[in-house]
């Protein structure tokens, strides 16, 4: 049996980031760790480009733009769906994990999901160094992995 090897080199790999606005200080520590990560993996740093979007739900339009566009080998979803007290947390939660879910499925474009979807604001800063760092790793070897297929 052939394996696959994890291959995490993101040396000339050209990387988009949609960021949320909407609970600002959970999407800045996000980039922060995201950004972080694909320096230490070999991205360079002209070779990541940022758009922010209002909130969640705009995020997926803009990632389907982006990987029509083909400049990118992967795509990163950041920000913060916090829970509040009514329904449209669930609206939000999956309409955005669904959009952007359909855009690597439609486009072949690999994107990293790291919204988080918590149920406070402890919650989120306590993962934002975590996950933000996933995001970058798993854009790298997504990439990497359809092109060793």
């Amino acid at each position: 049996m052939r394996e696959l090897a994890i291959d995490l080199n993101g040396s000339g790999l050209q990387i988009g980031i949609v960021l949320s606005r909407f609970n600002s200080d959970v999407g800045q520590g996000l980039l922060a760790a995201c950004k972080a990560e694909l320096l230490k993996r070999g991205v360079a740093e002209d070779a990541i480009t940022l758009a922010t979007v209002p909130g969640a739900l705009e995020t997926p339009l803009v990632l389907h733009h982006m990987a029509d566009s083909q400049k990118y080998d992967a795509l990163i979803a950041l920000g913060a769906i916090i829970r509040g007290e009514t329904y449209h947390f669930e609206v939000v939660s999956n309409e955005s994990a669904r959009g952007i879910s359909e855009v690597q499925l439609n486009t072949g474009v690999p994107v990293a999901n790291a919204i988080l979807t918590t149920e406070n604001d402890e919650q989120a800063l306590e993962r934002v160094a975590v996950k933000g760092a996933e995001a970058a790793a798993v854009a790298i070897e997504m990439v990497n992995l359809l092109k060793a297929l």
